[in-house]
C-alpha cells in the first residue's frame, strides 16, 4: 500500500469525506504525478494517460503476479491478478468489466489485461497453449480493423460491443475462448459525422495494398473517391503497417487464402456499391454509372444483371403469386444503403465466427467439465453525443443495465461478505436504477414495446406517430418527457425530441431514424442474391437466401429487441461470475498528457457511478483483510507481534496488537478477517508501519548480507575443492598419459627424444614444464653416465659452445680435452712461474675481485693505431684482462672488459685463432690466438673460449650471448667503425694483422681458409 509515497490515497474508500469535490481532488492529484491507477475497493479507476508509460513491462508482471490488490501500487495488473487467481484457486468462473465513454482506453486496458494472462501462464511452455495465447492476442488487431473507427473524441473508437470468454483447463492455462459482439454501428458504414471516419478496414485496404492488390480491387488509392468514405474525415494514421498486421493476424488465426480473399473483396464491393448511382429516363430507374456496378458484382461474384434487377427493384410474395414492383430512386437508394450495412455486418459476424473457430477449445466434453473461464466485456461507455439517435439509445440503455448489475452485485457481495464473517449488515441508501430500465424494457410499456407494436403497425407509421405514442403511454413517467408534454421546455425541439433521465444524467433523443433503425429492413431479393454467390465463404453468410420465395416466414425481431435479448443473456452470463471491475475515464477531449478537464471528468465520474460507488463500499468499514495478511503486515509495529506470534491464532494475535495500539473501538472481528471502520486508523497503522521499516530494512540487510556471505563462501570452498580434486585429476591422467608413451624411453637410442609429448590440460600447463625439465635432466643424465664426472665440465662447456657456433664452424677444437687456463702450464708457458705470480697479485690486490681463472692464452692483438702486438690475456669469472707478453712477465696492462658488457662475439668460420669481443664502448678486442713463440697453435682454442665466455655471461646475466660467424667482421676501433677482412695467402706461414685503405686484413696460411 506505501500511502505516503503516493500523491493522494490509492483508495477513494480512504477519503476522509465523500464529496465530489473530495473524490475529483484525489483523481487530479494522482494523475498530475502520473498514477493512472486507483481503487474503489476491487473496482480499479483508470485514467487515460494520452502518452506511453513504462509500466507495462516483465519486471511489472513479476511484481503482481500472485500478490494481493493492497500490496502494491494500483494497476490494472492486479485486478487481471485478482480475477485469474479466484479461478486458479477456487475454480470459479470471473469476468472483468471495462467500462468508460470513448476514447476513455477500454480497448488498451482489455489488451493489458490479455497481455498479462498470457504472460502468467504456460509456464511448461506447451505449444498447444502458446498457440491460444497468440490467437487471443492477435485477434484484437483484426477486430480492431474491422469493428474501430475514427471519431471526433478517439482515433480508435471501438463501434461494438465485446465479450471474450477465455476459457481455461484444470490447470489454469489457457485451452481456448470464444468472442461475442454486440450491436456494432454499421449505419457508419453509409454515412458518418464531420471529422469522423468510416471504419478502419476501409482505409487499411485502399492505403495499405500494393498497387496489384488494388487493381484485383478495380480500386484506387484515393479515399476521396468514394462516397462511403468522403463524407467524414479524410485524416491519414497508420493504415499501411495496419494493414500488415492484420494480413500477419490473419495467418497466425490460421485463416485460408480463399477466406481472406473473400474479406478484401467484401470490403471492396461496399465501396463500389457507394458509388453506384440511380437516374429516372423516361419513368424508368436506371443505373448510371455501370463500372462501379459491373466492379460490385465481380467482387460478390454475383452478375451484372442480378445485382442491378436486386438494386433497382423487389420481389413480392403474396397469396403463391410472385410479382417484380419497380423501385423509384428513394427506394432504390434506402436498398443499396440496407445493402452495404448488411454485408458489413455479416462480413464482421462471419470473421468473429471464425477467430471462434480458431480458438475453440478443442479437448472432450469430459475435459471441458474441468474447465474455467475469465470473461473480459470490452463495451461502449454512455455517450451524450449533440445530436442522439437509436444507436445512442441502445448503448445508454446498455449502460442502465450494466450498472444496474453493478450495484446489485456490488451490494450482494458486501452482504454475504459481512453474513460470512458474522458482521451485522446495515441498510445502504442507493440510487436503484430498475425504474430507468424498466421505462426501456417493460413488456408491452416500455420504449422498445412501444417501438415494436409501431413498426408491426400496418399503414404509414412514422417517427413522429411513434414518438405521439410514446407520449401517451410513458406521460406520467418521472424519467421521460417531450416537447409535447412539457410545452415551456426550449431545449426540446417539437415532434422531434424526447428526454431520458438516466442515472448519469439527462440525455436528449432525435426521434428522427428510430422506426427504420429499428426495422432494419433488408429486402429478401438481396439475400437471395448473395446467397447463390459463387464465392462459398461469402454464401456461408447468407443461410436465409436459400429459403423458398413463396414460403412465408415470420417477421423479423427488431433491432431494439434482439439488442434487448442479447443484453438479458449477457447479464445471465455476467451474474454466473465473481466480477471485477475497471472503469475507465478520459482526462480531456483534445488528447493531451496534461490536461484535467474538470467538467469533463466529473460528468464521467457521474454517470459510471464512481461517488455511489464509493458509499456503497464504505457505508460500513472501509477496509477489511484477512487476519493472516494483517499480522504479516503490520506485526512489527508491536513488541508482543514481532518477530512473531506464539501466544494463540493469528485472530489472536490482531486483537493483541489492535489493543495495544488503542484502535479497539473502530474495529469489528469476523471469522476470518478483521474490519477497520474509518480511515483514520488505517492511515494510523501505516504510518508507525513506515516509520518502523527502515529499521527493519537495515535488521533484514544485515541477516540477509551475513547469510549471503556466508553462502557465497560455502560455495567458493566448494569449489576450490572440486576444482583441486578436478585439477589432481587431470595432472594425474596427463602423468599417466606421459608414463604410458615414455615407458620405453630408456631403451630407445635418442632416450625418448623423438617421442610426441600430449597436449597438457590447462591445470598442467605449469607442470609440463617442470615435467619437461625433469625429463631433460634424466636423459641428460642417461647420456653423461656414460663419461666419468670428471669431464662433465668440459662437457657442458662443449655443449654450450656447440650451441652458440650452431654448426656454423666446422673446427672448434671438440675432439681434444680442454685446460682453460693454458699459461699456468709449464708447456705452453715457459714463463708460467711469473705468470702464476702475476695473476696472484691480481687476485690479491682486490681490484675486481676475481676468483678464477676460467681460460689464458697468448694473442696477437691488433688496435685502434692500426699496429698489432703481442699480448696475452685471461678470462676470468667477471673480467677478461689484457697482459704484457712473456718479455714482461705478464704485467697487467690495467684495461679489461667486464663480461656482463660484452653485446657479442664474432668469429671465423675457418681453423684461424680470431675472435672479437664486442663493446659497447664501441672498442673492441680484436685477438688471434697463438703460442709463446708467436707461431700458429697446433689445437683450435677458439671454440672452447667461446664456450667458457658465453657460460659466464649467461650465469651472470641469464641471457644468451651472440656470437657471430662470417668471413668478414664488423667492429669499433677508437670509436671508428672497421671490417676485418680474413685473406688466405700462400707464401703466408704465420697470421697476422695489417691495415689496408680503412680495413683490417687478417692473412692465414692458405690451409686454414674453409
Amino acid at each position: 500500500m506505501a500511502m505516503q509515497r503516493e500523491a493522494g490515497v490509492q483508495d477513494f474508500v480512504l477519503l476522509d469525506q465523500v464529496t465530489m469535490e473530495k473524490f475529483m481532488d484525489n483523481l487530479h492529484k494522482r494523475y498530475q504525478v502520473g498514477s493512472i491507477y486507483t481503487y474503489i475497493g476491487e473496482v480499479c479507476v483508470s485514467m487515460n494517460p494520452y502518452k506511453q508509460m513504462n509500466i507495462y513491462g516483465p519486471e511489472t508482471i513479476r511484481k503482481y503476479k500472485g500478490r494481493e490488490l493492497f500490496e502494491n501500487a494500483p494497476h490494472v495488473f492486479a485486478i487481471a491478478d485478482a480475477a485469474y487467481r479466484v479461478l486458479k484457486q477456487r475454480h470459479q468462473d470471473t469476468c472483468i468489466l471495462i467500462s468508460g465513454e470513448s476514447g476513455a482506453g477500454k480497448t488498451e486496458a482489455s489488451k493489458i489485461i490479455m497481455k498479462y494472462i498470457a504472460a502468467v501462464t504456460n509456464a511448461q511452455g506447451q505449444n498447444e497453449i502458446e498457440r491460444v495465447k497468440n490467437v487471443l492476442i492477435q485477434s484484437n488487431a483484426i477486430l480492431e480493423t474491422f469493428g474501430n473507427a475514427k471519431t471526433n473524441r478517439n482515433d480508435n473508437s471501438s463501434r461494438f460491443g465485446k465479450y471474450m470468454d477465455i476459457e481455461f483447463d484444470y490447470k489454469a492455462d489457457p485451452v481456448g475462448g470464444i468472442i461475442t459482439n454486440y450491436l456494432l454501428e454499421k449505419s457508419r458504414v453509409v454515412q458518418q459525422q464531420p471529422g469522423e471516419r468510416n471504419f478502419h478496414s476501409f482505409y487499411q485496404l485502399l492505403r495499405g495494398a500494393n498497387d496489384h492488390e488494388l487493381r484485383q480491387y478495380d480500386l484506387l488509392k484515393e479515399t476521396s473517391k468514394y462516397h462511403y468514405l468522403n463524407q467524414g474525415s479524410m485524416d491519414i494514421l497508420t493504415e499501411k503497417s495496419d494493414y500488415k498486421g492484420t494480413c500477419n493476424a490473419f495467418k497466425t488465426l490460421g485463416f485460408q487464402a480463399d477466406e481472406v480473399q473473400t474479406i478484401w473483396r467484401t470490403i471492396a464491393s461496399v465501396l463500389h456499391l457507394g458509388n453506384v448511382e440511380f437516374q429516372t429516363i423516361e419513368d424508368e430507374l436506371v443505373i448510371s454509372n455501370k463500372a462501379h456496378l459491373q466492379s460490385a458484382a465481380k467482387m460478390l461474384q454475383v452478375t451484372e444483371a442480378e445485382l442491378s434487377t436486386a438494386l433497382t427493384k423487389r420481389t413480392i410474395a403474396a397469396g403463391g403469386n410472385v410479382m417484380k414492383k419497380d423501385h423509384d430512386a428513394t427506394q432504390a437508394e434506402y436498398g443499396k444503403d440496407a445493402l452495404a450495412k448488411a454485408i458489413y455486418d455479416r462480413l464482421f459476424t462471419w470473421i468473429i465466427s471464425r477467430i471462434n473457430r480458431a480458438i475453440l477449445f478443442r479437448g472432450s466434453k469430459t475435459q471441458a467439465r474441468f474447465n474455467s473461464v475469465i470473461g473480459v466485456l470490452d463495451i461502449y461507455g454512455f455517450e451524450i453525443f449533440d445530436s442522439n439517435s437509436f444507436e445512442q439509445f441502445c448503448i445508454n440503455y446498455c449502460n442502465e443495465k450494466l450498472q444496474q448489475l453493478f450495484i446489485e452485485l456490488v451490494l450482494k457481495q458486501e452482504q454475504e461478505e459481512y453474513q460470512r464473517e458474522g458482521i451485522e449488515w446495515t441498510n445502504i441508501e442507493y440510487f436503484n436504477n430498475k425504474i430507468i430500465c424498466d421505462l426501456v424494457e417493460q413488456p408491452h410499456k416500455g420504449i422498445i414495446a412501444i417501438m415494436d407494436e409501431a413498426c408491426l403497425s400496418v399503414g404509414n407509421v412514422t417517427d413522429d406517430t411513434l414518438l405521439g405514442a410514446m407520449d401517451k403511454n410513458l406521460s406520467k413517467h418521472p424519467h421521460y418527457t417531450s416537447r409535447q408534454l412539457k410545452p415551456m421546455d426550449k431545449e426540446l425541439k417539437h415532434r422531434e425530441d424526447f428526454r431520458i433521465t438516466h442515472y448519469a444524467g439527462d440525455v436528449i433523443y432525435n426521434i428522427i431514424g428510430f422506426i427504420e433503425k429499428n426495422k432494419d429492413t433488408l429486402y429478401q431479393d438481396f439475400k437471395r442474391l448473395l446467397h447463390n454467390s459463387k464465392d462459398a465463404n461469402l454464401s456461408e453468410m447468407w443461410p436465409e437466401g436459400a429459403q423458398d420465395i413463396k414460403k412465408t416466414t415470420k417477421r423479423p425481431l427488431t433491432a431494439g429487441t434482439l439488442f434487448q435479448r442479447s443484453m438479458a443473456d449477457l447479464v445471465a452470463t455476467l451474474l454466473k461470475k465473481e466480477p471485477f471491475y475497471v472503469r475507465c475515464i478520459k482526462p480531456n477531449d483534445i488528447k493531451s498528457s496534461t490536461l484535467f478537464d474538470e467538467e469533463r471528468v466529473q460528468h464521467q465520474v457521474r454517470y459510471l457511478g464512481l461517488l455511489e460507488n464509493v458509499r456503497v463500499r464504505r457505508a460500513g468499514f472501509v477496509h477489511r483483510q484477512r487476519y493472516d495478511k494483517f499480522l504479516l503486515r503490520y506485526k512489527m509495529i508491536s513488541q508482543y507481534t514481532w518477530p512473531n506470534f506464539h501466544a494463540g491464532s493469528e485472530r489472536d494475535g490482531v486483537r493483541v496488537l489492535i489493543e495495544e495500539k488503542g484502535f479497539a473501538q473502530d474495529v469489528k472481528y469476523g471469522h476470518t478477517k478483521i474490519f477497520i471502520r474509518s480511515p483514520r486508523t488505517l492511515f494510523a497503522l501505516e504510518q508507525q508501519r513506515n516509520e518502523m521499516i527502515p529499521h527493519i530494512v537495515t535488521l533484514l540487510q544485515k541477516q540477509v548480507r551475513g547469510w549471503i556471505a556466508r553462502k557465497n563462501y560455502k560455495k567458493m570452498k566448494a569449489a576450490r575443492t572440486i576444482m583441486h580434486a578436478y585439477k589432481t585429476y587431470k595432472l594425474r591422467s596427463y602423468v599417466q598419459e606421459l608414463a604410458n608413451r615414455f615407458r620405453n624411453a630408456k631403451h630407445q637410442r635418442d632416450y625418448g627424444r623423438s617421442i610426441q609429448w600430449p597436449q597438457p590440460p590447462l591445470a598442467g600447463r605449469k607442470a609440463e614444464a617442470k615435467l619437461r625439465r625433469m625429463f631433460d635432466q634424466w636423459r641428460a643424465y642417461m647420456i653423461l653416465r656414460r663419461y666419468p664426472r670428471s669431464e662433465w665440465p668440459q662437457l657442458r662447456l662443449q655443449i654450450i659452445a656447440a650451441t652458440a657456433i650452431a654448426g656454423r664452424r666446422p673446427y672448434w677444437g671438440q675432439q681434444r680435452k680442454w685446460l682453460g687456463d693454458y699459461l699456468a702450464n709449464s708447456q705452453d708457458n715457459s714463463g708460467y712461474d711469473a705468470y702464476t705470480a702475476n695473476v696472484r697479485n691480481m687476485k690479491n690486490s682486490g681490484g675486481d675481485n676475481f676468483r678464477q681463472v676460467l681460460f689464458s692464452s697468448f694473442a696477437k692483438k691488433f688496435n685502434r693505431r692500426n699496429k698489432q702486438a703481442d699480448r696475452a690475456f685471461i678470462v676470468t669469472d667477471t673480467n677478461i684482462y689484457k697482459l704484457d707478453g712473456i718479455k714482461k712477465k705478464f704485467r697487467d696492462m690495467q684495461r679489461s672488459m667486464a663480461i656482463r658488457e660484452l653485446t657479442s662475439i664474432s668469429i671465423t668460420p675457418g681453423r684461424d685463432q680470431l675472435i672479437v669481443f664486442h663493446s659497447p664502448k664501441n672498442n673492441d678486442l680484436v685477438f688471434a690466438l697463438q703460442s709463446e713463440m708467436c707461431t700458429p697453435l697446433k689445437e683450435d682454442r677458439v671454440g672452447e673460449l667461446v664456450g667458457v665466455v658465453c657460460k659466464k655471461y649467461h650465469d651472470i646475466t641469464g641471457t644468451e650471448l651472440r656470437v657471430n660467424v662470417g668471413s668478414n667482421i664488423a667492429c669499433r676501433l677508437g670509436e671508428k667503425a672497421r671490417t676485418i677482412v680474413v685473406e688466405a695467402a700462400s707464401n703466408v706461414e704465420v697470421p697476422s694483422f695489417r691495415h689496408s685503405a680503412g680495413n683490417i686484413i687478417f692473412e692465414v696460411p692458405a690451409t686454414y681458409c674453409y
